[in-house]
């Protein structure tokens, strides 16, 4: 759950970044973001996760290897938010963007006061379909050493030699996240939808 909640949030947040990022008229900017968003995306997170894991120490940069991998969850799935975002602020009308820009809008201020808001409501479902594929991604944690749910799930089953009570076990506590993180989106998006 740790590595989920932590993941998510830095996911969130450099997510949003990059999102911004990619609408700026700045052009170096949304260049780095258009690369950034196809490597990640293109690339299977447990690569990701064996280079951040052997391939860090190999170049002096040693971090304890809960941390390593975390962030290279966040910074894989920051690029499936920020297509989330983007995906979210491409429902705002343009005519509204237009007529924010008329009445002397800056970049930063079309984005605060009019496109996020109004975006925030069509994300609410797809940021909700990243938490749970990050949460049942964290699994892959267990094939670098490091001891999550299912790590500790194949140290039981070593140890005590059950591995199909073990494994029922955790399949049911990730149904449980997962379903939970399901339902808050639900609960979430209903909330934010608008009054017709």
């Amino acid at each position: 759950m740790l590595m989920t909640v932590l993941g998510f949030g830095c996911a969130l947040v450099a997510g949003v970044v990059l999102a911004v990022f990619h609408i700026s008229p700045v052009p170096p900017l949304h260049r780095l973001a258009v690369g950034y968003v196809a490597v990640f995306r293109n690339i299977p997170l447990l690569v990701w996760l064996v280079l951040f894991v052997f391939g860090l120490p190999e170049i002096g940069l040693l971090y304890p290897l809960f941390g390593t991998v975390t962030a290279a969850m966040a910074l894989y799935w920051a690029a499936f938010i920020c297509e989330a975002v983007r995906s979210g602020i491409r429902t705002v009308p343009p005519g509204q963007i237009e007529a924010a820009r008329a009445l002397g809008f800056g970049f930063s201020q079309l984005l605060r006061h009019l496109v996020l808001p109004q975006a925030v409501r069509s994300m609410v479902q797809p940021l909700g379909t990243v938490f749970i594929a990050l949460t049942l991604n964290t699994s892959l944690a267990a094939a670098v050493g490091v001891r999550e749910l299912t790590g500790e799930t194949q140290f039981f089953t070593i140890t005590y030699d059950i591995p199909i009570p073990a494994f029922a076990v955790t399949t049911a506590i990730y149904v449980l996240i997962t379903l939970a993180g399901g339902l808050l989106t639900g609960r979430l998006e209903r909330k934010l939808a608008f009054k017709r």
